[in-house]
């Protein structure tokens, strides 16, 4: 199956409009859309995302294997998997700060 066709079944499976998918992934409901017809190929991080977003692999969103293998915690909140993946984005300096800064403020708590 397509990348293109998986995108589109993994959201309707989870009851999400292409308006939603596209706010999580900083694009337009529109430019979504082109993904799921195979008109646009999706970006790396983006594919990331989603499968972060899913709870599958990255293999199962390419279309490498065909059981959704799910990840350990696949109950992430929407802000968490956003955060995580902007966590991803920053230099090994700058996580290592991130770490530090999140350290401190649960030992203010």
């Amino acid at each position: 199956m397509p990348l293109y066709q998986r995108i589109r079944d993994l959201r309707e499976d989870a009851d999400k409009t292409q308006t939603d998918l596209a706010r999580f992934l900083g694009t337009t409901a529109q430019y979504y859309g082109k993904y799921e017809k195979g008109e646009r190929e999706i970006p790396f991080a983006r594919a990331i995302a989603l499968a972060d977003y899913y709870g599958v692999s990255l293999d199962y969103i390419a279309g490498r294997i065909s059981a959704k293998e799910m990840l350990p915690d696949a109950s992430l909140t929407e802000e968490e998997i956003r955060l995580i993946a902007q966590f991803r984005q920053l230099t090994e300096r700058n996580k290592g700060k991130a770490e530090l800064f999140l350290e401190q403020l649960l030992s203010s708590q």
